[in-house]
């Protein structure tokens, strides 16, 4: 355990502590069939909790479980949500990763129902839906270990974490050497905790991925809208990663994200971001969830230059437009021809979730200066489906009255300001050649 344990305070923590201290066995008997269970989500997933609450399941001991949750990785897909299991747990999922796609897969593979069911939710809306609309009996997350005033954090995963572990009947941490000590609206008081289980095991990374050439172009574009002072939010993926990596030479760059991902975190190291520019917490990089590889972990590990909060004051568009200079830059799976978006819909079927696309989208336009950059590539499939479309085959996740900037290979397009025509016109500039025929000819 981290810290210096002596002292009055802390020795009346530490027994504290040693009361609840529990295994993860023991933990989970407290939760009873029929209930709500939100887990904290991504790297704060906390795995000898889910696996002890699967064994439980297996062996008949607990059924009708809800299970809500945003993002699962490796942890939550060899536990709770092994395919045998979901007819005894129901997964309510609020962002599809690659473990819920694998399932529908299966699903589709053996003839049978999805067992995902899929929440529409924005992601600044989940701890309100947690909190107001949940009868969360139990929530489960991975946190930092105790100080010796009686603090853990939330880590990585502050999100809806914070407001979950606080409106749930019943609050289990996983205890890990390996989660990092984080600064913030990140604090967890002993007193408020049910149960502790201590496992200590190194937290998931996820791989970088190598950007693609059409990706790379995107990156190059994107980097030359981004001057000295901006402050960014950044997605996920190659093209993010590829873009901070051509801003090490900018000054005095800020951090408001909804993720903070290693290309941000290279970004830090290089000297290129102060956060002196912001409004809002000036001097420190602010997130909600961090996700990536060990360096990232251990650049946040008690450095009081970060500052996490919850997903509900990250994301709201307001409390972002008050920073100068906001540059939003996410990606997108089609663009129709007056401008919507859709980032999460697929060959007709849920891919992954709106996140927090719009908020951005939205706080970016409203910040002094502001740019929201949406970015594709500008085919799928190997070059053979135009991700610009007629019309959009998903839902809309940014709507055409919001989208800004969009960017690909070929070249970019700021649609404010322009007509429905202009629009048109302005997007088949920049879809593939092979494509821009047929798209011209739906204008009539």
């Amino acid at each position: 355990m981290r810290g210096d344990a002596g002292g009055p305070t802390g020795l009346l923590m530490n027994e504290e502590y040693r009361l609840k201290l529990v295994t993860a066995e023991e933990a989970v008997t407290a939760i009873p069939s029929g209930a709500h269970i939100a887990m904290g989500m991504a790297v704060a997933e906390p795995p000898a909790l889910l696996q002890a609450l699967a064994n439980r399941v297996e062996a008949g001991a607990v059924a009708d479980l809800k299970l809500w949750y945003f993002h699962s990785l490796d942890h939550a897909a060899r536990t709770v949500l092994r395919y045998d299991l979901l007819d005894r747990i129901s997964p309510h999922c609020m962002f599809l990763s690659r473990v819920e796609r694998a399932i529908m897969r299966e699903a589709e593979a053996r003839g049978e129902a999805p067992p995902i069911e899929f929440v529409p939710v924005a992601f600044s809306e989940a701890p309100r839906l947690l909190s107001e609309r949940v009868p969360l009996d139990t929530f489960i997350v991975t946190v930092s270990p105790m100080d010796r005033h009686g603090w853990f954090t939330f880590g990585v995963g502050n999100d809806y974490g914070s407001t979950a572990a606080r409106s749930a009947k019943r609050l289990i941490v996983e205890v890990n050497p390996h989660m990092p000590r984080v600064f913030g609206d990140a604090m967890l008081h002993i007193s408020e905790v049910d149960a502790i289980v201590e496992h200590s095991i190194p937290l998931a990374e996820i791989e970088a991925r190598q950007p693609s050439p059409e990706e790379s172009a995107i990156a190059q574009t994107v980097a030359g809208m981004i001057g000295d002072g901006a402050c960014l939010q950044m997605g996920i993926g190659g093209i993010p990663d590829a873009v901070c990596a051509l801003l090490q030479d900018r000054r005095d760059l800020g951090i408001h994200t909804e993720l903070l991902a290693p290309g941000l975190a290279a970004l830090v190291r290089s000297g290129a971001v102060t956060n002196w520019r912001k409004v809002t917490y000036p001097g420190r990089s602010v997130f909600t969830f961090a996700m990536g590889d060990a360096a990232l972990y251990e650049l946040l590990d008690d450095n009081p230059s970060f500052h996490a909060a919850p997903v509900n004051i990250v994301n709201d568009p307001r409390h972002i437009a008050k920073n100068p200079g906001v540059v939003s830059v996410n990606a997108t799976l089609q663009v129709d021809l007056s401008g919507a978006c859709n980032s999460e819909h697929v060959t007709g079927r849920q891919y992954s979730g709106s996140g927090g696309q719009l908020d951005f989208v939205r706080g970016a336009a409203a910040s002094a200066g502001g740019k929201s950059i949406i970015c594709c590539p500008s085919t799928a499939k190997d070059g053979t489906v135009s991700r610009i479309v007629p019309q959009l085959t998903g839902p809309v996740t940014t709507p055409r009255n919001d989208t800004q900037i969009v960017v690909t290979e070929f070249g970019w397009t700021d649609l404010k300001g322009k007509s429905l025509r202009e629009r048109a016109e302005a997007l088949i500039e920049i879809a593939h050649p092979s494509f821009r025929q047929d798209l011209a000819r739906t204008l009539g």
